[in-house]
């Protein structure tokens, strides 16, 4: 019998103008970044969808600080780049999408063909889809920049509203 090693979240809620989301860390890095106004059940959801060992702690300790010092700054409009540790939990193939999209660089758009083809796999358009809705950490890891052909609003976890209102942000909509 193997015993799972627990692996504690350490979470707390963002405000800040018109947003509402809850974040997450590992000691390893983020973890989890919440769908605008989604609340703390999306976060449980993740939590569960992501493994029976993970343990959600309130953060009291400034575990969190700097994600949200980070966002704080995003959604003000004063920072173009995160430098914050991911800590992905995912398939190798998830990995390496999730890895690729953060690499999108502000104000620019891609497409998931694109990704595709920049990982090496031109033909798992709707793999990479499938794997850019599992990402756990919107905003940071930027799949709000992924978009359909004809640069068409697709699919995005914290609806399409939230994609479009990110596209706004960065003067790309």
């Amino acid at each position: 019998m193997t015993v799972q090693k627990v692996i504690k979240w350490y979470y707390t809620n963002l405000k800040f103008n018109n947003w509402d989301l809850y974040v997450a860390v590992s000691d390893q890095g983020v973890t989890f970044i919440g769908s605008n106004h989604k609340g703390f059940s999306e976060l449980e959801y993740w939590q569960q969808k992501k493994g029976t060992n993970i343990l959600l702690v309130a953060d009291q300790g400034g575990k969190t600080d700097k994600v949200i010092t980070q966002l704080t700054e995003y959604l003000a409009g004063k920072r173009t780049t995160f430098t914050l540790p991911f800590d992905f939990i995912g398939t190798l193939f998830q990995q390496k999408v999730w890895r690729e999209v953060a690499k999108i660089p502000y104000g620019t758009t891609t497409c998931y063909s694109d990704i595709a083809q920049k990982i090496g796999h031109p033909r798992a358009v709707r793999a990479v889809g499938t794997a850019i809705g599992n990402n756990s950490m919107t905003i940071i890891v930027p799949c709000h920049r992924v978009l359909g052909k004809n640069n068409a609003l697709r699919g995005y976890r914290g609806g399409l509203e939230m994609k479009a209102s990110l596209l706004q942000l960065e003067n790309i909509w």
